[in-house]
């Protein structure tokens, strides 16, 4: 028996703490025993796969302190949902121990932690050039260092990661095991002697370097102007300078990406800052442990080229995050980009077997390393709108991501497997009153990108120990993820595209409503079958109504107007002036096509033949983009309208005309007629185009302002792709507020289709309790 028993037995206690949320791969353990050995208290702390569990016997205040420190102290990239606890009898343990882990059935408390950037610590180390681990570029401690990246299975201890094919050394192993050191029970623990080594090769896989000499040399083939392909923490970057024209033009020719704004490296916050200017909501995103992509206002005077985001003033920015990329930015001395390593609309590449095969045309070199990548992971892109940050993307440091659901507002039901869309697609798996978002896979528009996802959505239910009952999906029949819900052969339900995006915010911040959710985007499958996007739909649990829509147009070429905003530009003139638009070659969009393409479009909307019917803000923003002359054929999604935005940005002018109807039985309609009407004038008038583009958001803003003030709920939600726009969303916001509702926001997902599956899976859940 132990001392305190014998001692004092009446004032002795045992107790049973279990600690849930984000406490794996983060420390936990350690922290407990230093905590338990600080109040001189005996027992155990065990990791279950579900949970941390710990044991504690000992006086009852010292244990009421231990209990009071784990909640106040806990390990800086520790979550802590919950610590319940449970009264045992005595045992009499003899000291305190971190048992090995006890593998269970998770039952859907387990939160898997992100990839988590380099601490200041492990940073000192690599550059101290005594200690045993300088330049050495997998060094990492409990505090930083790769986690979801290289998890096979749960619990998280090194033999079920991708670090259990590297023996420690017996340096290495004395730092495990010794409680006083920041690397005990760190499981990825590695060091030159026992860890993951570099190596270069050329393009055909032949070795050219090893170890510091690969690092040396791979920074010579930036230095002169290759592309290098660097495998990372969840896959491949590709690497180029950032400064050069030619080299940046080669990139985008071999990687096929013609304009689409590639991704910054930089070494420090001091060199982001030459750049960018950064305000301190921005500096917070980037200096974070996630470090993620941060959509930043360039600045002009950088010194990078401007084939990086070529007709954009924003740029996409990280810092290094890993050591590998301190020691390869500290040593290029510039900024690089650092895009995905794939090729467009293919998976990020993992495997050097891929890399080869896949970007052996566009890489001249390739530095890898020896430590396999468990499951792909593309950086996660953030941006600051309304003062705080906005998911754009989420995937490394990011995601997994899990998200406790207030018990009375989620409901009892099944299990859900929310697949999300075809675009940026997401999936969520929905367990009791806790959603676990998984990590953007990007466009199903190929069958390896379908293979990637349905691979994910295994790993997602495997690592959580749950197996859905129902599978949810969009209402789209033609989506792949529908295709995939129908193959799983499980319970079915079919969410509608818009009202997905209204609950998965009404998710995010636990609304129960009734809401008025705004919905704006690019194209989404409506009930009637038409193409929906300019929505107003009135939302609470179980039930929901189309309140107001954008009036409707016909996009002349279906799919193809997606791709070429002039057609949408067609589409809104035939609207509003007939087919006389045709012959008026002083319309930007008119002009933009021969006379030949011109009959075949007055055909198609005409006859109706290929031209879908639309209410789609998003293709609203494309249209009015081709009036100014802006892309005519976008290179990418939403180029039309990140460049109307530019545009608009520091201009000024109020709102331009508008109307809505209110018919006796059905939504309202916003009809922007009066608005196409004032922008022709002012073209004809001379007005320059940026204030035309400003006096466009406006507007915008003041349509949704106008619809809100008619309908009753206080609580407004705006989802949808367009809400990425950060001048639409700030002026709708203002002007909402000046109503007297509330204004809630995607916030931790993205508003665009990548957030869609929280809305599926609670919506599901919904309408499976009802059923």
């Amino acid at each position: 028996m132990s001392g305190h028993a014998q001692g004092a037995a009446i004032e002795c206690i045992r107790r049973r703490f279990t600690v849930r949320g984000a406490v794996q791969g983060v420390g936990f353990r350690p922290f407990a025993y230093r905590m338990a050995k600080r109040f001189d208290l005996v027992g155990h702390v065990v990791n279950t796969g579900e949970c941390v569990a710990i044991e504690v016997e000992g006086p009852c205040d010292r244990v009421d302190a231990f209990v009071l420190a784990l909640a106040q102290q806990a390990p800086v990239q520790a979550d802590i949902v919950s610590i319940e606890h449970l009264d045992l009898s005595l045992r009499g343990d003899s000291a305190f121990i971190i048992l090995d882990s006890n593998v269970i059935s998770p039952k859907g408390g387990v939160t898997v932690l992100p990839d988590i950037a380099t601490c200041s610590a492990c940073l000192d180390e690599i550059f101290d050039p005594a200690n045993r681990r300088f330049l050495y570029p997998f060094t990492n401690c409990t505090d930083c260092g790769p986690r979801y990246s290289i998890l096979n299975d749960l619990p998280y201890d090194r033999e079920r990661t991708t670090m259990a094919g590297f023996a420690m050394c017996e340096a290495c192993a004395a730092e495990y095991g010794d409680p006083g050191d920041r690397r005990f029970h760190a499981e990825p623990i590695a060091c030159p002697t026992c860890g993951p080594q570099l190596d270069l090769w050329n393009r055909n896989g032949q070795g050219i370097a090893t170890r510091g000499d690969a690092l040396e040399q791979a920074a010579a083939v930036v230095e002169a102007g290759g592309i290098l392909a660097v495998k990372g923490l969840g896959g491949f970057h590709l690497f180029a300078d950032a400064r050069s024209s030619p080299v940046l033009q080669r990139l985008r020719e071999r990687k096929r990406r013609a304009s689409k704004p590639l991704a910054l490296m930089v070494a420090s916050l001091d060199e982001a800052k030459k750049l960018c200017s950064i305000n301190a909501a921005e500096e917070a995103l980037l200096v974070s442990s996630a470090a993620p992509i941060v959509l930043l206002r360039r600045r002009f005077d950088g010194g990078v080229a401007g084939e990086v985001a070529p007709g954009q003033d924003n740029l996409g920015v990280m810092l290094s995050y890993t050591p590998l990329h301190h020691i390869l930015m500290r040593r290029l001395g510039f900024p690089v980009v650092a895009t995905s390593g794939n090729l467009s609309d293919e998976p990020i590449v993992t495997t050097e077997r891929l890399a080869l095969e896949r970007l052996g045309s566009v890489a001249d070199a390739f530095l890898v390393h020896d430590r396999p990548i468990a499951r792909p992971a593309e950086d996660s892109v953030f941006r600051v709108i309304c003062g705080a940050p906005q998911a754009i993307r989420r995937g490394r440091g990011h995601a997994p991501l899990s998200l406790p659901l207030a018990e009375n507002f989620v409901g009892a039901g099944p299990a859900v497997l929310a697949l999300g869309g075809h675009l940026k697609a997401a999936a969520t798996l929905l367990g009791d009153d806790r959603a676990v978002i998984g990590p953007h896979i990007g466009d199903l528009d190929t069958l390896e990108a379908e293979n990637v996802f349905v691979e994910s959505l295994g790993h997602l239910e495997a690592l959580h120990g749950i197996r859905s009952d129902v599978v949810a999906c969009d209402l789209h029949p033609d989506y792949a993820t529908t295709h995939i819900g129908e193959w799983m052969e499980r319970d079915l339900v079919r969410v509608p595209h818009h009202l997905a995006h209204v609950v998965s915010v009404m998710a995010e911040n636990n609304l129960e409503g009734p809401v008025l959710g705004i919905v704006w985007d690019g194209a989404g499958y409506g009930v009637d079958g038409t193409i929906w996007g300019g929505e107003f739909l009135t939302v609470e649990r179980g039930s929901w109504s189309r309140s107001a829509h954008l009036r409707s147009f016909r996009l002349p070429g279906s799919a193809a107007a997606m791709r070429e905003p002039r057609r949408a530009g067609i589409g809104v003139l035939y609207e509003a002036l007939g087919s006389g638009i045709f012959e008026r070659e002083d319309l930007a969009p008119v002009a933009a096509f021969s006379s030949v393409e011109r009959d075949i479009l007055r055909k198609l909307l005409e006859r109706g033949v290929q031209a879908p019917w639309t209410t789609s803000a998003g293709r609203l923003f494309d249209a009015f983009a081709s009036l100014l002359g802006l892309t005519p054929v976008a290179s990418h999604e939403g180029e039309a309208a990140m460049r109307l935005e530019m545009l608009a940005e520091g201009q000024g002018g109020g709102s331009y005309p508008f109307e809505i109807a209110a018919p006796e039985a059905g939504p309202m309609v916003v009809d922007w007629g009066p608005l196409l009407h004032a922008i022709l004038q002012d073209l004809s008038e001379g007005v320059a185009i940026g204030e035309i583009a400003w006096r466009i958001h406006v507007s915008f803003a003041a349509m949704i302002s106008a619809v809100v003030e008619q309908h009753e709920p206080r609580h407004v939600v705006l989802g949808g792709g367009c809400f990425q726009n950060r001048l639409l969303t700030e002026l709708a916001v203002e002007r909402i507020e000046k109503t007297g509702r509330k204004v809630f926001l995607a916030r931790q997902l993205p508003p665009n289709d990548g957030g869609l599956s929280l809305g599926q899976a609670l919506w599901a859940r919904w309408a499976s309790a009802q059923e």
